[in-house]
């Protein structure tokens, strides 16, 4: 296990902790450097960078599990490393080639193995790998040279009693233009969503739920996780856009849901007026996994799904199915688990 760290494994937030080592490489003259694990939590980079000026940065998010026989498993990394390309080539940045992503990660968890909670606390490893453009420039133009790191932290559980379902308010705000980079994982999509989502924790709302840019009549996002809804005749069905991120959790509960639960399943346009047709709903994503939702606040009509109080037996299942092949429970489809 290695050295012993002083955490309170029961009381994790989602909250910065510095561990003891990150992944650092560079890129110049078109290649990229060996990489190299370092103790050095800042960055020291040139005033031009691109990154500071014009946004150019991307980053992911993904987690390490401790398993009930000591194991550690991290859940699709390719994945995440080709959501990265993806985001690279719409900066126009050089891509992290798989491989190399996915080598970084495991020696950052290996690295840091000591502050992977233990199994059964409910706490995982978060893993934060992210791509800057540095160097010394001033014109619109990409980078010089680029910055690769990764690091990670403890995080306890999204929901400390529980599932519990929250209530969210549909924003007059768009998330991302409707040819934009709403489907890259792009720092100024965050950084837009600060307003709204402020605006609806001020209503007392958990977060902004974005409709489609253009027409405004469909559900696109929920803060910054995916929609899903289950309909009265058990259908599982999640919004398709171009300005949509395409989260890894959606297209794993894509899978489980037809694979597993049996449900029929469709990506497709979902009307904000015709809510009536859920029983059930969630938003998605690396950090809540599933958060059920209670109600959306549309202009002055509340609609409720399931309960504002309890999850949906649906919601539930699947949370429990994709939970347990993280952690090692339940066995897993064919090369969604990476053993460190």
């Amino acid at each position: 296990m290695g050295k012993e760290v002083s955490i309170d494994w029961g009381n994790l937030g989602f909250n910065y902790i510095k561990t003891d080592l990150r992944y650092l490489s560079h890129w110049k003259d078109g290649n990229w450097d060996n990489g190299v694990l370092t103790e050095d939590n800042q960055l020291h980079i040139s005033e031009g960078s691109t990154a500071l000026h014009y946004g150019q940065s991307c980053f992911e998010g993904l987690k390490a599990y401790r398993t009930k026989d000591g194991d550690i498993n991290l859940f699709r990394p390719e994945e995440n490393a080709k959501r990265m390309q993806r985001s690279c080539r719409r900066l126009l940045m050089p891509e992290v080639p798989t491989d190399v992503f996915v080598d970084a990660v495991k020696q950052v968890v290996k690295a840091n193995e000591h502050y992977l909670p233990p199994y059964g606390t409910g706490g995982t490893l978060y893993i934060r790998p992210f791509l800057i453009g540095v160097g010394d420039n001033i014109g619109v133009k990409p980078a010089s040279e680029y910055i690769f790191s990764v690091f990670c932290m403890p995080v306890g559980p999204y929901f400390k009693g529980g599932l519990t379902p929250t209530n969210f308010l549909v924003s007059d705000y768009d998330r991302a233009a409707g040819r934009g980079t709403g489907a890259a994982k792009v720092g100024g999509n965050y950084a837009g969503s600060l307003l709204p989502g402020a605006e609806a924790h001020k209503r007392a709302f958990s977060d902004a739920i974005y409709l489609d840019p253009i027409t405004h009549t469909k559900i696109e996002e929920v803060g910054a996780a995916n929609f899903f809804g289950i309909t009265k005749d058990d259908k599982f069905i999640t919004p398709e856009s171009p300005s949509i991120l395409p989260s890894i959790t959606k297209y794993s509960l894509l899978h489980l849901a037809e694979h597993r639960l049996g449900l029929t399943v469709e990506q497709g346009d979902v009307y904000i007026d015709q809510l009536d047709q859920f029983k059930e709903a969630g938003a998605c994503g690396t950090a809540a996994v599933i958060s059920p939702i209670g109600g959306i606040q549309y202009g002055d009509t509340f609609h409720v799904f399931y309960s504002e109080t309890e999850v949906g037996p649906v919601t539930k299942r699947l949370y429990d199915e994709l939970v347990g092949i993280q952690f090692g429970d339940v066995e897993a489809p064919e090369g969604w688990i990476v053993k460190v």
